[in-house]
This record gives structure tokens, C-alpha cells and sequence, in this order.
């Protein structure tokens, strides 16, 4: 493949309640890293990708991580933000209205229970679901990743990776290779040609969420 992408397609910045990491900083760490294709999927709100994208000089997909009242959707090529609390359904729906792509984060991940998808969900919604994100650096069991690959193959749905990254240094632990895309469709397509590269990220990385949604709460008081 030719004028390939090295794209992050999941990951957070401040704008997240659980990140501190600044737009400036991770446009910085991408340069360093070879990384020139992010899709900036904050907690609930697109203020965090359309900075990023401000800034950057490479691919940046305007997405965001809804927390819907039974578990997270990622919208991708996203106008709008989609607010939190609505049925999966409602959210699925919303991103289709704006020309956005549906995505499953980490659908079998034991250890996000609060916010991954049930199964009985996820099968009701699934017809309508765009892409499946089959490795998140965070995910860590493999045999959770596995399935997640599996569901997608089962549905012939293209697969999504990665690094769920809501530390500067994280950014690009996972990422893939994909063509050169100018629009959803055209992503769509070049996540059928892409390749997952990265691996899974240290357990206590998780801790760091934990500091940085204390810090805020600190901040706020």
C-alpha cells in the first residue's frame, strides 16, 4: 500500500474529565512519533478535536465518545456534539444525521462494565453500527480484543484500533496503517485495507485517569 496513514483512532485530550493532556502537546507527540492521522474521541464533547485540529499538521477526524444510557458509542466526522444519556439508538441515529460513522469501542472489555455495551444491545443496534474497534492499548486481556475481532468479522464490519490514549505519552502505542481517505466513506473503505500495529499499555496506566478526574475535582473546588 502507498501513501499510507499512521492513525491513532482513539484517544483523549483535556477536554476529557479523566485527561489533562493538552492539544498543543499531542499534535507535538504525534510529530516526534510519526503519527499523522488522529481521531480525537473525547468524553462527550468535540471542543478537544476541532482544537486539535486547529493546530495540527496532519489528519485529525472531529469524533467523540458518547456515553449513552447503556453504555460508549464513537461517532467519527462528527459537525456537532451528540449529548450523553440518550438510548443507543438516539445516539446511533444522531451521528448518521450529520454523515458520521458508528463505532463500538472495546465491546467485550470485563473491565469497563460501566461502560461498554451489553450484549443483548449491541446485537439490536448492530445492523445499523458502522465500524468495531477490535484493539485498544487499554483493553487488557487479549482474549476480550479476540472477540471484539471476531464481531466484527461475523458482521463483515470494518475494524478500528487505538490507543484510548488520555496520557501525552500514550498517543500512538496503538495505531494503524491505512490509505490516504478524504472522507467517511472513503475511511470506511481504507480501514479494509489497514493494519494494526501497538501494543497493550501498562495496568497502572489506568490509575492515571483516576489523578487526573481528582485533580479536576480539586481544581473546580
Amino acid at each position: 500500500m502507498s501513501n499510507l496513514l499512521k492513525a491513532d483512532l482513539h484517544m483523549h485530550t483535556r477536554y476529557s474529565e479523566d485527561s489533562l493532556s493538552p492539544p498543543e502537546k499531542i499534535v507535538q507527540h504525534c510529530i516526534k512519533r510519526g503519527i499523522n492521522c488522529l481521531a480525537i474521541t473525547d468524553h462527550n464533547t468535540i471542543t478537544g478535536a476541532l482544537e486539535v485540529k486547529r493546530l495540527a499538521p496532519f489528519k485529525v477526524i472531529i469524533g467523540e465518545e458518547i456515553l449513552t444510557n447503556q453504555g460508549e458509542i464513537i461517532g467519527y466526522f462528527l459537525s456537532e456534539k451528540i449529548p450523553p444519556r440518550l438510548s443507543p439508538e438516539e445516539t446511533v441515529a444522531r451521528i448518521k444525521a450529520q454523515g458520521g460513522l458508528a463505532c463500538i469501542p472495546h465491546p467485550f472489555d470485563r473491565f469497563r462494565s460501566g461502560a461498554k455495551l451489553r450484549n443483548h444491545t449491541l446485537e439490536k443496534i448492530i445492523p445499523d453500527i458502522d465500524l468495531i474497534e477490535v484493539f485498544n492499548s487499554r483493553t487488557m486481556l487479549l482474549r476480550d480484543s479476540a472477540r471484539a475481532l471476531e464481531l466484527a468479522r461475523r458482521h463483515d464490519l470494518p475494524a478500528t484500533a487505538g490507543s484510548d490514549a488520555h496520557i501525552v505519552q500514550e498517543v500512538g502505542s496503538t495505531y494503524m496503517e491505512i490509505p490516504e481517505f478524504n472522507d467517511a466513506e472513503q475511511f470506511r473503505q481504507a480501514l479494509k485495507q489497514g493494519q494494526v500495529f501497538g501494543h497493550r499499555t501498562n495496568f497502572f496506566i489506568h490509575f492515571y485517569g483516576i489523578r487526573n478526574r481528582l485533580i479536576k475535582q480539586f481544581q473546580r473546588s
